[in-house]
């Protein structure tokens, strides 16, 4: 029961406070545990195939099961001195382990340029849709057109939907806080070294298969979602 309400409080936390820029984030460390150990262990193993894809396959072992371990101890800690500081905790790390404001926000940023598209406002309202969208997508977004920065839009609303919200409650509504940071310091990995590139094709390649399997369930869950959503919005859905 404590679960659902941590659940409860940490999305109505996320859908009013969102991630403040001021307020220190647990992916952020996570991403410098990432980096150490990508720097540490390149210089320890054997720079050989073998050798980077062992290094990604302890960097896939120690960063999840760390995560899990250390917030499973606070929260313990926390419950332990008395169960509102542990609900708290786990309400405050559920809310920062969802990205559903910010995605709303940036989304709904891109739709408002995008909407200022008539003739006098379309050399203003491209390049700022261009803009907006880049803040949302990793590719590059200076020749999109209208159309582009559209599905640029989609697209990533519907991935983000995903790992950012669907993913994250699937895993709190099983585990509480300390399975959604541990989902958290999974999908980071994979976006640091998840790169089909020289430098990561064999170290990134366990931490990209653990996101598979971790997001295996929940992005069907998301495509299930996005379908019925379909249904919506006045438009049927082609070649699904």
């Amino acid at each position: 029961m404590l679960i659902f309400f941590a659940v409860l409080g940490g999305f109505i936390l996320d859908a009013i406070f969102g991630d403040p820029l001021w307020l220190p984030h647990p992916v952020v460390y996570m991403g410098k545990v990432i980096s150490f150990l990508d720097r540490s262990l390149r210089k320890i193993l054997p720079k050989t195939p073998r050798g980077e894809r062992i290094g990604g396959a302890i960097t896939a072992f120690i960063l999840p099961v760390g995560t899990f371990l250390l917030s499973g101890a606070v929260c313990f800690f926390f419950y332990k001195i008395h169960w509102v500081f542990g609900l708290s905790i786990q309400m405050f790390w559920c809310a920062q382990s969802l990205a559903a404001k910010g995605l709303v926000q940036e989304s709904c940023n891109v739709y408002k340029k995008l909407k200022k598209n008539d003739l006098l406002a379309l050399g203003y309202a491209l390049p700022a849709a261009r803009k907006a969208v880049s803040r949302i997508v990793g590719r590059d977004t200076d020749a999109l057109s209208m159309e582009g920065v559209t599905k640029a839009a989609v697209e990533t609303v519907a991935e983000n939907a995903g790992d950012g919200v669907i993913a994250p409650l699937l895993c709190m509504l099983i585990g509480g806080a300390p399975l959604a940071l541990t989902y958290k310091a999974i999908n980071t990995m994979d976006s640091m070294l998840g790169y089909k590139n020289e430098k990561y094709i064999n170290f990134g390649r366990v931490p990209a298969k653990l996101d598979d399997a971790a997001n295996y369930i929940p992005s069907r869950i998301a495509a299930l979602l996005w379908v019925l959503a379909a249904g919506f919005t006045g438009n049927s859905v082609k070649g699904a």
